[in-house]
Parts: structure tokens; C-alpha cells; sequence
């Protein structure tokens, strides 16, 4: 699904970024435009962002990382 119209970035784009390190939403901009544009879809990124560093946490956790 797109979440940012403007740049052509989706869900995917966003989740592939998390897992490859990015950590805020400048990390997403400067890497993929996400909310450089119009900032419409700025609520719907953070809100990815903060799902999938919240799964990372859950599946490091269960999985007793170091």
C-alpha cells in the first residue's frame, strides 16, 4: 500500500528501511522522501515506524538477543 503518495513510497518501502536501520521519521525522510513533500502522509509513516521497531523489540526480546 502507498503511504506517501508524493514520493511513491509504501508500507513495504517503510518496513524494509526499519529492518535495514532507520530509527526516526528524519531517518525516513532523508533515505525515502516519506513527509518531504505535502506531510500528509507523515502521521501514517511514524505510525508504521513505531509498529515495526515495536515487533523488532518484541521478536528480540522473545528471542533473548544480546
Amino acid at each position: 500500500m502507498y503511504v506517501c503518495i508524493c514520493q511513491e513510497v509504501t508500507d513495504r518501502q517503510i518496513r524494509q528501511a526499519v529492518e535495514e536501520g532507520a530509527s526516526t521519521m528524519r531517518h525516513l525522510r532523508k533515505d525515502l522522501g516519506v513527509a518531504a513533500c505535502c506531510g500528509r502522509c507523515a502521521p501514517h509513516a511514524k505510525a508504521l515506524l513505531d509498529e515495526v521497531r515495536q515487533e523488532n523489540r518484541a521478536a528480540c526480546m522473545s528471542a533473548a538477543c544480546a
